[in-house]
């Protein structure tokens, strides 16, 4: 469950934080489809699980954090917690396992669901046919993304003084100041990142679920990985 900690969401932002875990579901989900119907591919799936509450030992805004890549971080906002968590598990996956691709999930930012609604996914990559794609897997499933730009315009503006890094941006662009952020632990590895944020919980339902838990993700990595690895 996500408050945002010190950097506390007011109520409105926080009733519907249970599915703020979806990313971690949708590769839990993809994993599980994978194993039913015996798919002759190799495939890691990693969950980084974690909750964000305030509490007397919560991280503090303007607080420095080392990630597993020895890279320091100055955390502006405890509210974007997400992205802590996830650039240890990309590093972790790299240095670990030294796979082909790498592509992950999380529901990072409202900025995307300001950019895209509950229509489309955020697609953000380093590598434009693995970008390519994943975009014809959603298509061809109806999880639909669309690819926004990445540059160094948008990565100055995590800029810290006392640290490698801040943890956000300057306001403006936040899914992609977020993606950018990711992208500082990645090596050479073909990456591609979903902020799902806007399409993985639906109050009305779509023509493929019914209100509430979408699952989004699930199908378009079994077709994307059926398609490109088997």
């Amino acid at each position: 469950f996500d408050t945002g900690g010190i950097s506390l969401k007011n109520p409105g932002g926080m009733w519907d934080m249970k599915w703020d875990m979806a990313g971690a579901g949708a590769v839990a989900g993809t994993m599980a489809a994978l194993a039913r119907r015996k798919a002759r591919v190799n495939v890691i799936g990693l969950c980084g699980l974690v909750e964000n509450m305030p509490d007397a030992n919560a991280q503090r805004p303007g607080d420095v954090v080392t990630s597993m890549s020895g890279q320091t971080i100055e955390v502006q906002n405890t509210d974007a917690e997400g992205r802590l968590v996830l650039c240890d598990v990309l590093w972790y996956a790299q240095e670990k396992y030294k796979p082909r691709a790498i592509v992950d999930l999380a529901t990072l930012t409202g900025a995307i669901i300001a950019t895209l609604s509950e229509h489309y996914a955020g697609l953000f990559s380093n590598n434009d046919d693995l970008a390519n794609r994943l975009f014809k897997a959603g298509q061809d499933t109806g999880e639909r993304l669309w690819r926004l730009p990445m540059g160094d315009e948008y990565d100055r503006d995590l800029k810290s003084l006392i640290a490698d890094m801040k943890n956000i941006g300057g306001g403006k662009a936040g899914s992609i100041t977020a993606a950018q952020f990711l992208q500082r632990f990645i090596k050479d590895t073909p990456w591609a990142h979903l902020d799902v944020a806007g399409t993985v919980w639906t109050e009305k339902g779509t023509p493929l679920s019914a209100p509430g838990a979408t699952g989004y993700g699930v199908r378009l990595l079994n077709r994307f990985i059926a398609d490109n690895y088997e």
